[in-house]
């Protein structure tokens, strides 16, 4: 017997992937809207067309996002498990919404970046929330192709923000692109009552025979019979795919573990999985992806001028992780990253700027096809059920932390290992390299598959 979605289940897959959309969105925001925020002449209006600030603080602005991404994942466990999936899904559009409407109505540059630092909370929240949620609700035959979904979100985030940022990034236009977003919050948060909980984690609270799930699996889910009805029908049981979902310990009487749980008392259970998922996590920010887009618009401005803004309007091909497998997608995105990185230091260093600029765009491509959602799309899968809110939010915290060290340490790391000779200005870009390496020769020893 097969599991499949109803109309209505394909609904709330669209629903719960506006959680990382907006996540995505807001990564790049306020990169595209630079030029359109930030000026030097004051304004005189109720609504100020820009505000005079200087670099220091617009990068101030844009990285409190962080802060506020880190205090989300940080406390993201709690609330997916007191207030369950949906609660929490509700909790992050409401932080959302009110952070896009503090910017987009802000009059003072503090406001702009306090509303910047409660749409981080809520995309905390919600990158700790979204894999996991699309994960419960999927039937086992198509959970990993529903999984990448969060990925795809992530990126067409990206891509509209830089689509809209296009049109709009003028100073007497650019809070429409903030307006945008806010509306879509809002409108997840008004309709949150119409969509059902996760299943998995109704039986988790209210056990096994919990009507609540039965009923909302008749809502998502409907039938087919096939030749293998003598198969357990149970659409929550993993397909036995060692590539797709590697062996994980589980145990259905056991309670959720809490990150304190997790991170001192450590179960066997829960070892491999957090190295597994925080070797990932580390590969993927250490890689200097948010370095390598700050920097790519000074690189590209020598040859290719009109390219910067483009850089991240590209898709990664969600198909191939489950045409490759994950691992397989990792170590070709992996090995596509280190050369290119390798040679954006080479050309750096030799003046060779469209060298510097092909390899920036190579980084990109091989960081969105394996870099980029792989280790979003593991979490549920290597993860025992009890552990796995805990495992997401101790994911997601270290990957605030990377990112957010990565953008703090860049340009003072860039001074040192140069000299202060432009000459050897790619050298930090081997560090990442380097780096990168020895991540994920760690990560690739202990994920066997």
């Amino acid at each position: 017997m097969a599991f499949l979605f109803t109309t209505y289940g394909w609904l709330t897959i669209i629903w719960v992937l506006i959680i990382p959309f907006q996540y995505g969105y807001h990564i790049s925001v306020l990169n595209q809207l630079h030029s359109a925020i930030q000026c030097s002449d004051v304004s005189t209006s109720d609504l100020p067309s820009c505000f005079p600030m200087d670099k220091l603080t617009f990068s101030a602005i844009t990285s409190v996002f962080n802060l506020g991404g880190l205090l989300g994942s940080a406390v993201a466990n709690i609330f997916m498990e007191k207030y369950g999936r949906r609660g929490s899904a509700r909790l992050s559009a409401a932080f959302v919404a009110l952070g896009c409407a503090f910017m987009g109505l802000s009059t003072v540059v503090f406001s702009l970046g306090f509303g910047r630092f409660l749409v981080g909370i809520g995309s905390g929240i919600g990158i700790c929330l979204g894999p996991i949620y699309v994960s419960e609700l999927s039937p086992r035959q198509i959970s990993g192709s529903v999984g990448v979904f969060t990925q795809l979100g992530i990126v067409l985030g990206i891509f509209f923000t830089q689509l809209l940022g296009i049109f709009f990034s003028t100073p007497k236009s650019w809070r429409i692109v903030l307006f945008f977003s806010f509306v879509l919050s809002a409108l997840q948060f008004l309709t949150s009552s119409a969509i059902v909980e996760s299943p998995r984690y109704l039986r988790s609270k209210f056990g096994q025979a919990s009507q609540e799930a039965k009923e909302a699996e008749r809502k998502i889910w409907t039938t087919t019979t096939t030749d293998d009805d003598d198969r357990s029908s149970s659409p929550l049981l993993p397909e036995h795919d060692p590539e797709a979902h590697p062996p994980v310990p589980t145990s259905h009487s056991q309670s959720p573990l809490s990150i304190p749980q997790v991170l001192f008392r450590m179960p066997p259970e829960v070892r491999r999985p957090l190295l597994i998922i925080s070797c990932a996590m580390l590969g993927q920010q250490i890689s200097g992806i948010n370095a390598v887009l700050y920097y790519s618009n000074d690189i590209l401005s020598g040859s290719l001028p009109e390219l910067g803004k483009y850089v991240s309007l590209a898709f990664p091909p969600i198909i191939l992780i489950e045409k490759l497998g994950r691992k397989r997608l990792l170590t070709l995105s992996v090995l596509g990253a280190l050369v290119s990185l390798v040679m954006v230091g080479f050309g750096l260093n030799n003046a060779w700027t469209t060298v510097s600029s092909v390899f920036i765009l190579t980084f990109v491509m091989s960081f969105a096809m394996g870099l980029g959602p792989v280790p979003f799309v593991m979490i549920p899968e290597v993860s025992p059920t009890f552990a796995v809110s805990a495992l997401s939010s101790i994911a997601l915290t270290l990957n605030w932390l990377t990112n957010f060290g990565v953008s703090l340490l860049f340009l003072p790391l860039q001074q040192i290992l140069s000299g202060g000779n432009p000459s050897h200005s790619g050298r930090i870009f081997w560090l990442f390299a380097a780096i990168l390496a020895l991540v994920m020769g760690i990560l690739s020893n202990t994920w066997k598959v």
